[in-house]
């Protein structure tokens, strides 16, 4: 299951505890498609109340693999409603930030960027680099000196501005940083998954 339905399924948690029975046929359906095996069957089966039961259910179906939610959707056919719901919500999430959810590896997020990382981000980024910088530390003027120092051509520009963060932070010059500084100024999150190819 891709981590933006899992996030789905967490988000909606408690309302899908209150909503979902899963005494009748959504756990059958499941197992009829090879989500669930016997043992979560009986596993699910052995909690005491119907909400447990449906927690249980919402503890197993993120480990059965990319199928798991879309079988889960089709087994909602009893509750058209919270099928709707579900598939409002995750077109919603789609549509905000179909990238957000390839997660970093936190070993990535402490290095400094690469001057071909940094090549690759100038390429992608516009206008809004002078704010990104400046949400990063930089001066009017250390902008300015940039565009001075490389007149004709904005993607040297905006390199030459990265450098010079880069240098003036050190070890604080991280990719986590700088992703926070993107996300500061709403930069679509495909912009540092593409820097990070």
């Amino acid at each position: 299951m891709d981590a933006r339905d899992k996030q789905l399924l967490r988000s909606l948690r408690l309302e899908l505890c209150t909503e979902v029975l899963v005494d009748g046929l959504v756990i059958q359906y499941l197992y009829q498609e090879g989500i669930l095996t016997d043992s979560h069957v009986q596993e699910i089966k052995s909690q005491t109340t119907s909400q447990r039961k449906t927690m249980m259910l919402l503890d197993i179906l993120p480990t059965r693999g990319p199928k798991a939610f879309d079988a889960f959707l089709d087994s909602l056919q009893e509750f058209p409603w919270v099928k709707e719901k579900l598939m409002m919500k995750r077109k919603e999430m789609t549509v905000q930030d179909p990238a957000a959810v390839t997660e970093i590896a936190p070993c990535i997020l402490k290095t400094s960027p690469t001057d071909q990382q940094l090549n690759k981000l100038a390429r992608r980024l516009g206008p809004e680099w002078e704010h990104i910088v400046l949400c990063l530390g930089l001066s009017h003027t250390d902008i300015y000196r940039c565009k001075v120092n490389h007149p004709h051509n904005l993607q040297s520009q905006i390199v030459a501005a990265f450098v010079l963060w880069r240098q003036r932070l050190g070890k604080k010059a991280t990719i986590q940083n700088l992703q926070a500084g993107l996300m500061a100024e709403e930069v679509d999150p495909s912009v540092i998954q593409y820097m990070l190819e």
